[in-house]
């Protein structure tokens, strides 16, 4: 039996050296995952060990007449003497991974999904990322380090045994971005996002959560001066949750409110909901805003909003700081991914998750718990 390490920076990528090399008659004898370089442990580059084997084709005794023979390459011979002395791997774990041998077999030609391929739960588990709209590459990572604890396991888990398996993978990758418990550590709260998204909601939302759960003392400044509506509905909120509000219309107004609620605790800055296309709304913060102060801004974005767009609204008000995310109408959506790839890719967390109009109600907060939760469909 010919026995060989491949070292390689996905699973995909080693399938096609060990197809390359050994042919589809190879089987898989272990798989894990190594981190090289890095620097004070952190930034470790993730690559696959994969040790495969393939049985030698017998071969028919050669013809009489004498032919050169090829020197064999000095890696090769070092590998075979080092299998020879370790023996041939046991029958059990050949067992262990024959569905893998079958996939190979499977596998004819450049550009097939693996993935589409995989045994049982797991191929339940990519399916799932999938629907769910993860990126791609996300996915390769997380379907690689399931190949490696299926393995472990003697293909033998269950569907919700790999699930579980699934949600720590996607838990710890949201783990790894800086979340806070206590959203709140300023006391200017600047809520921004494009229009429809629902702002103005969830400011109420956080203020009524702040004033309930934490007994904080909290006021509201509008600068959404290009819609009477806007003005009307926090006024209304305001209203209902006795809470003073002013009206900003430029950067004197906003200092004179800020003054005036100096003894608060919050302040709740509600902004215009403008074409978030056009950067010189965002500029307009500038002027009417005096960011100089004790603040920390949040950025809203609708969870049916496709990808793209959310990347281009983060793109517009990246020239302000941005503290964390809060994502909106969860319940008019049933695909959650894109959460989950925007708080990667960007390396933001976010703050809260929205799921209904009411008031003070329809709101949590975005542990890596929830937000894994809410993308896989285990029940809260």
């Amino acid at each position: 039996m010919k026995v060989k390490k491949y070292v390689a920076s996905s699973m995909t990528e080693a399938m096609k050296q060990i197809r390359g090399e050994l042919g589809n008659e190879a089987v898989i004898l272990s798989s894990k995952p190594i981190y090289s370089g890095g620097f004070l442990g952190m930034f470790k580059k993730r690559s696959i060990e994969i040790v495969a084997a393939v049985e030698p084709v017998a071969r028919q005794n050669p013809p009489v007449q004498k032919q050169k023979q090829k020197r064999q390459p000095q890696a090769d011979v070092n590998l075979n003497r080092s299998s020879q002395s370790a023996g041939p791997p046991s029958g059990e774990i050949l067992k262990e991974l024959s569905e893998l041998k079958e996939l190979l077999k499977g596998i004819n030609h450049e550009g097939t999904d693996i993935y589409a391929k995989y045994p049982g739960p797991l191929k339940e588990m990519y399916a799932l990322m999938e629907k769910q709209e993860i990126d791609y590459q996300l996915r390769v990572e997380v379907m690689d380090a399931l190949l490696g604890k299926w393995f472990s396991h003697k293909d033998a888990a269950s569907t919700p045994e790999v699930r579980g398996w699934l949600e720590a993978e996607l838990m710890g990758k949201l783990e790894k971005v800086p979340h806070h418990e206590k959203p709140f550590q300023k006391k200017y709260i600047n809520i921004v996002g494009p229009t429809g998204v629902g702002k103005t909601t969830t400011l109420a939302k956080v203020a009524a959560e702040s004033m309930i759960k934490q007994n904080k003392k909290v006021a509201f400044i509008t600068t959404d001066t290009y819609r009477i509506a806007a003005i009307d509905q926090l006024q209304t909120y305001a209203k209902i949750l006795n809470v003073p509000i002013e009206v900003a219309y430029n950067l004197e107004d906003f200092k004179n409110a800020a003054e005036k609620f100096a003894h608060y605790d919050l302040v709740f800055i509600d902004t215009a909901g403008r074409n978030f296309r056009n950067q010189e709304y965002v500029r307009d913060l500038k002027t009417i805003i005096d960011f100089d102060r004790e603040m920390e801004t949040f950025l809203v974005l609708s969870l049916t909003a496709k990808q793209n767009d959310m990347e281009e609204i983060f793109e517009q008000f990246s020239i302000i700081p941005i503290k964390q995310l809060i994502f909106t109408k969860a319940d008019e959506t049933s695909s959650f991914g894109t959460m989950l790839n925007f708080i990667v890719k960007h390396g933001i967390g976010a703050a809260y998750i929205t799921n209904g109009q009411n008031v003070p109600d329809d709101i949590e907060k975005a542990s890596p718990s929830l937000i894994t939760k809410t993308v896989i469909g285990v029940q809260k």
